[in-house]
């Protein structure tokens, strides 16, 4: 059931990423052709600004998720109700708090930007952005963080593909009417209000939860510790926007949004790939299965950084093209800017790369002991930005970032190796450099080869075709080569006359190919031979061992639940 939701999960998270791309391109693009590019960093900058209100959720939700990891497991109803009515009680009160919050913003706001717009201008647009913020807070928050507890995000995500959906086919005829700004972004934030509504709904009437009948209030674990790290973290993400509204000017801060779209996009799609997944970890820790957390995170992380890696090191090379073409016909201000395209997908590959380590540690309630690095990468942030902008601009506040994320990626890799799975820090480290290196050779190989000249969404599109393949290619040869220590062993085991059971349920069907065919060869050599057990797994003998008759893929399911007989016969990838 795990595994079965976790794959249900990733699905429908990378159906979401999907979705939410196309309408990070589509609407930025229509803002910036009717009604300019500094209107699309007003409303980046406004939405920049309400993300700071959750400072005051201060932390809550990933600590409230840590905590229903254990009563879900065990089946406590009554201890989740009353974890939830105490969820309910806080979020409905930073919905109040959210009100104050806009009342002071739409005041102060306008005072500090450029005066660009008029005072109404910007205020009505505060009021109208932030509208589907507050429904989130005082609707959907409690049920939304059940149901991710619950391992069922892809609920979740159903129910935000439709909205974004309906979202831009509205906004598309809105724009051809010639409607305002203001009532463009209303129309879209109402149809956003549904999210909280429908989550709501759903939880109500599937797990006929009444937290009507619940007066007990449940006392959270660690809720000042999840306080500091998601003030740093909050404070951390808004960093660079921030900073750039107050010592730039509003189309520099259009120009960070279109380059920060693109890489949030390619963030986003590998995020799938641990969001699925982070519930797993949390009832694999609940439910104490440590031995099984480490062989399958192992798994995960080759995994994870082959995506990684493939999808990154495509953007590095990708991404001033596509703004090129992405912004063709737009003159109000410069996009084409190589040395911060650049560093902007570095810093959220970095970014990227901590994901798995983050993402596990905070499954395991470890709040309080990650909590100074949350700090220091938040006013490193700050401190480097400040400095760095008035000098570098963009390319200044980029900088600060990259070196902030690097710190707290390695405190990150760090706890996670030492405290959590007991294993060598360098099993990570190894990773990581490989990574690095598979990503230098990548883009050293794909500027060396000739590619169709950039002037149209078609021809970027041949391009990013042809970089994908080369990147996939020589991804794929050097893990080969690096990882071939994995075939070594299972060579040297029956070089010693020893059975080996190899299990390749878990590598791709190139990949198995492969290791199969490579098997048969070196068997051939030493007269050993191969047989298939089973969907995946195969028994490689000797030729002092005669295998007679077949074992079927019904006895082997039905001697699953058998233990090993000898774990260290066995070598799963």
């Amino acid at each position: 059931m795990r595994s079965k939701r976790a794959v249900y999960n990733i699905m429908s998270n990378l159906m979401l990423q999907v979705t939410v791309v196309v309408y990070g391109f589509i609407i930025p693009k229509i803002i910036i052709n009717h009604f300019g590019s500094s209107v699309n960093g007003l409303i980046s900058s406004i939405t920049q600004f309400l993300a700071y209100i959750t400072l005051l959720e201060s932390g809550f939700g990933p600590v409230v998720k840590a905590t229903l990891y254990k009563p879900i497991a065990e089946k406590d109803n009554e201890a989740i109700k009353t974890i939830l009515k105490t969820t309910e009680i806080f979020f409905r009160r930073i919905a109040k708090i959210f009100l104050v919050y806009i009342t002071i913003l739409t005041i102060v706001y306008p005072l500090f930007i450029n005066r660009e717009f008029e005072i109404i201008y910007t205020i009505s647009l505060i009021i109208i952005i932030s509208m589907s913020t507050f429904a989130e807070y005082f609707f959907g928050m409690t049920y939304k963080l059940y149901l991710q507890a619950e391992q069922k995000t892809y609920i979740i995500s159903f129910i935000q593909i439709a909205t974004y959906i309906f979202s831009i086919i509205c906004i598309i005829l809105l724009a051809k009417l010639n409607v305002s700004i203001q009532v463009l972004k209303l129309i879209s934030g109402m149809i956003f209000v549904l999210r909280p509504l429908l989550q709501n709904l759903y939880v109500r009437k599937k797990y006929k939860i009444d937290l009507k009948e619940v007066n007990e209030k449940y006392e959270l674990k660690q809720k000042w510790d999840g306080l500091i790290q998601h003030v740093a973290f909050v404070i951390h993400e808004n960093t660079d926007i921030t900073i750039l509204t107050f010592m730039c000017n509003l189309a520099e801060v259009s120009v960070y949004a279109v380059y920060y779209l693109v890489v949030k996009g390619i963030r986003s799609f590998v995020q799938v790939f641990s969001t699925g997944i982070e519930a797993s970890w949390g009832d694999m820790i609940a439910k104490k299965e440590y031995k099984n957390l480490y062989k399958k995170f192992n798994v995960y992380e080759i995994f994870y950084f082959t995506i990684c890696t493939i999808c990154f090191s495509c953007t590095m090379i990708l991404i001033v093209p596509f703004i090129s073409v992405y912004t063709q016909g737009i003159k109000d201000a410069n996009y084409i800017r190589y040395a911060f395209g650049y560093l902007i997908v570095i810093s959220e590959y970095i970014w990227a790369i901590r994901l798995p380590y983050s993402s596990i540690t905070l499954a395991a309630g470890h709040f309080k002991e990650t909590r100074k690095g949350a700090c220091v990468e938040a006013l490193s942030n700050i401190i480097i930005s400040i400095i760095l902008v008035s000098k570098l601009g963009l390319i200044g506040v980029t900088i600060g970032t990259i070196i902030a994320m690097t710190i707290r990626t390695i405190e990150f890799v760090y706890h996670t190796n030492k405290f959590i799975l007991k294993r060598n820090v360098f099993a990570s480290i190894s990773k990581i450099l490989v990574v690095i290196m598979e990503t230098i050779i990548i883009v050293i190989i794909a500027n060396l080869i000739p590619k169709v000249e950039n002037v149209s969404y078609f021809s970027w599109a041949i391009n990013a075709i042809i970089v994908f393949i080369e990147a996939s290619i020589i991804v794929i040869i050097l893990n080969i080569i690096v990882y071939r220590n994995n075939i070594k062993m299972i060579l040297d085991y029956l070089k010693n006359r020893n059975t080996v059971v190899v299990n390749l349920k878990r590598v791709t069907p190139d990949q198995a190919k492969r290791i199969v065919d490579f098997l048969t060869g070196s068997l051939y050599a030493m007269n050993g031979s191969l047989q298939k057990l089973g969907g995946g797994i195969f028994l490689c003998a000797p030729n002092n061992v005669d295998i007679e008759g077949k074992i079927t893929d019904d006895s082997a399911k039905a001697s699953k639940g058998k233990k090993e007989e000898k774990e260290e016969d066995e070598f799963n990838w």
